[in-house]
């Protein structure tokens, strides 16, 4: 498995792709797959059939991965996009903004 540098919490902008441009929270990182399903961007329509859970059935809009690849992390600080670096602080390895040089 690879290290990804974005995790579910995180804010996140479309940078390639249908959905260039958009913002939203990571849901789920997909790690075996380098996918990531980001809240409300790349719905897709689901058929479900009827079930106990829900007895009507019928299409459900349901957010799809996206490529880790066509996301950037946006820093809390600019607002803009960032590129992510890790360094140790005392005996934690953390996360940080290579724009404003600033924990995540």
């Amino acid at each position: 498995m690879t290290k990804l540098k974005i995790k579910s919490g995180d804010l996140v902008r479309v940078i390639a792709g249908d959905h260039k441009g958009q913002e939203g929270k990571v849901l789920r990182v997909l790690r075996d797959k380098n996918k990531a399903v980001v809240e409300g961007l790349n719905m897709v329509s689901k058929h479900t059939k009827p079930s106990a859970k829900n007895p009507q059935g019928g299409i459900v809009k349901k957010e799809a991965p996206i490529h880790i690849s066509n996301l950037a992390l946006v820093d809390a600080k600019s607002k803009s996009v960032t590129k992510v670096g890790y360094r140790t602080e005392g005996d934690k390895k953390v996360r940080f903004s290579k724009k404003s040089n600033q924990v995540i």
